[in-house]
């Protein structure tokens, strides 16, 4: 015995490092090679004008369109082409709009994602108007306007979740 234990693997394990380390460099050899040959051009590059660091609001407001379009499911409306609102029949047999999908925990409605993903982003908003009301040198008047309005967004979009949420899973959160 060699002092390798083929029986596991050991030997073929070691082999194919070799072998990785073997290839590695010579794709490295092969890259570089025409970067020996020639030789870079002596250049002044300089940044277009119109090319700018973006303001602080402009990143804000790209984060949070994002953040509405994720919550949404425009993901999952790309992928599975829901319709945009379905339809049931009543009790006389017409058709009547529906916003939300019920009973299907993961499937939905084009319009009732973008319903759903419009509350998180108001209530988002109320936080972040909560947040800038504790600012220094604010009125009072303005830090009560601000008080009130984040929390009226925030409680509203809580409440309106929660009546998405039991028109989405009837029963849902009832004693």
């Amino acid at each position: 015995s060699s002092g390798i234990n083929a029986e596991y693997g050991e030997f073929q394990t070691y082999k194919h490092y070799f072998i990785q380390i073997n290839l590695s460099y010579t794709m490295e050899t092969l890259i570089s090679l025409p970067f020996k040959v020639l030789e870079i051009p002596p250049m002044r590059l300089k940044k277009p004008a119109f090319l700018a660091m973006p303001s602080a609001m402009m990143v804000f407001g790209l984060v949070m369109l994002s953040y509405f379009l994720v919550l949404g499911g425009v993901i999952y409306d790309i992928i599975i082409e829901p319709p945009s609102i379905g339809q049931v029949m009543d009790e006389r047999g017409n058709p009547r709009p529906v916003a939300f999908l019920a009973y299907r925990v993961n499937g939905q409605y084009i319009m009732e994602g973008l319903a759903s993903s419009f509350m998180f982003v108001m209530g988002s908003m109320g936080f972040v108007v909560l947040d800038k009301a504790n600012g220094a040198n604010l009125p009072k008047l303005n830090r009560f306007i601000m008080l009130f309005l984040g929390l009226f967004m925030v409680i509203i979009s809580f409440f309106l979740c929660r009546v998405f949420m039991t028109m989405k899973l009837p029963g849902y959160l009832r004693g």
